[in-house]
């Protein structure tokens, strides 16, 4: 049986995962850390950081 994939293409599981770091880098980004080095810590691209962030 496939998990049922309702955005995107990704199960729920997976919207919780990326959400969560969707939290992670607000928060650290309202710490004033800079976009590539919490990209980096997460193992996420830059990009994906400033779409999360609005600022890019």
């Amino acid at each position: 049986m496939h998990a049922v994939s309702t955005r995107g293409g990704l199960t729920a599981e997976r919207q919780q995962f990326r959400e969560e770091l969707r939290l992670k880098a607000a928060e650290r980004f309202a710490q004033g850390e800079a976009s590539p080095v919490i990209a980096e810590d997460l193992l996420v691209s830059v990009r994906s950081v400033q779409r999360w962030l609005g600022c890019g």
